[in-house]
C-alpha cells in the first residue's frame, strides 16, 4: 500500500535535482503532484514522468520570488486538484562566492527565492490547509544554515538559517490547525547546482572535478555524498502519517557531517 495514496502535493523547484526526485518519489507513493519550476521545459518533463507513474501531474512555470506568481500557482493547483495536502518548499538559488565578494545584488537575489519565496509559499498554502485542519509542509533548508564550515556562500547560509528559524516558528503557530511543518537539511548532494560549484572551485584551484569530488567525500563520515533520492526519501516520510507527531524539526541528511 502506498503511504501517500491520493494526497495532493505541490513541489517547487521540481524541474531537476532534489525537487524532481521528491516529486517523483511522492508520485511513487501515491500522490498527485503539481510540479513548479521557473523553467517551464523542466517542469513539463517532471510532470510527464509523474503521469508515467500513473498519477496526475500538473506542470506550472512560476518564479517563487514573486508573490503574484505564488498566488497563481496555488490557485491553479487547487483549481486542478481541489486542495493541497503537502507542500515541498524546495526552490533555491546560490553561487560560490567569498564573503568579501558578495554584493547587495547577490544578497537580494538569494534571499528573494530562498527566504522570501519559502515564507510566502508556506503562508499561501497554509491558508488553504487551515480550513481543512490538516497538512504537511516540508521546507528544504541546508546544513549551511546550521554553520557547516564548508559553506561557500554566506548569503546562502543566512537564507537557509532563515528557513530553519521560519520552520520552527511556523510549526508552533500552525500546530493548532493540525499542520506539520518540518525542514530537511541536506549536506553535500549530487545535483546540477553542486556540480557547477565544483567545476568553478576546481578551476580556481587548478585541479580536476574528480579530485574535488574525492576531497568532498573525505569530510563525510559515511564517505559518500547524497543523491537527490536520499533527500526525497526524508521528504516523503515527513509528508506521511508516519511523521504525524513530528513538527518543528530540521532534520539533517548529510552522511554524519553535522551531529545536531
Amino acid at each position: 500500500m502506498t503511504i501517500l495514496a491520493d494526497k495532493i502535493a505541490l513541489v517547487t523547484g521540481a524541474g531537476q535535482g532534489i525537487g524532481k526526485a521528491s516529486a517523483l518519489m511522492l508520485a511513487q507513493e501515491g500522490a498527485d503532484v503539481a510540479v513548479v519550476d521557473i523553467n517551464g521545459q523542466t517542469s513539463e518533463q517532471t510532470a510527464s514522468e509523474v503521469i508515467a507513474l500513473g498519477r496526475r501531474g500538473l506542470s506550472l512555470q512560476a518564479d517563487v520570488g514573486d508573490l503574484g506568481e505564488i498566488d497563481r500557482m496555488v490557485k491553479q493547483t487547487i483549481d486542478t486538484f481541489g486542495r493541497i495536502d503537502v507542500l515541498v518548499n524546495n526552490a533555491g538559488v546560490t553561487r560560490r562566492s567569498y564573503i568579501m565578494d558578495l554584493t547587495e545584488e547577490d544578497w537580494d537575489r538569494i534571499h528573494r527565492v530562498n527566504a522570501k519565496g519559502v515564507f510566502f509559499c508556506l503562508q499561501r498554502v497554509a491558508h488553504e490547509m487551515i480550513p481543512r485542519h490538516q497538512g504537511a509542509i516540508v521546507n528544504i533548508a541546508s546544513i549551511a544554515g546550521k554553520g557547516y564550515e564548508g559553506t561557500s556562500n554566506a548569503a546562502y547560509a543566512a537564507s537557509k538559517g532563515a528557513v530553519i528559524s521560519l520552520t520552527k516558528t511556523a510549526a508552533q503557530q500552525l500546530a493548532q490547525h493540525n499542520i506539520n511543518v518540518n525542514a530537511v537539511c541536506p549536506g553535500v548532494t549530487n545535483t546540477a547546482l553542486s556540480q557547477a560549484n565544483l567545476e568553478v572551485r576546481a578551476q580556481q584551484e587548478g585541479t580536476t572535478v574528480e579530485e574535488m569530488q574525492r576531497r568532498r567525500a573525505e569530510v563525510i563520515p559515511l564517505k559518500r555524498a547524497n543523491d537527490p533520492e536520499d533527500i526525497a526519501a526524508m521528504v516523503v516520510f515527513l509528508a506521511s502519517s508516519g511523521a504525524r507527531n513530528i513538527t518543528g524539526q530540521a532534520v539533517n541528511v548529510d552522511g554524519g557531517i553535522i551531529l545536531s
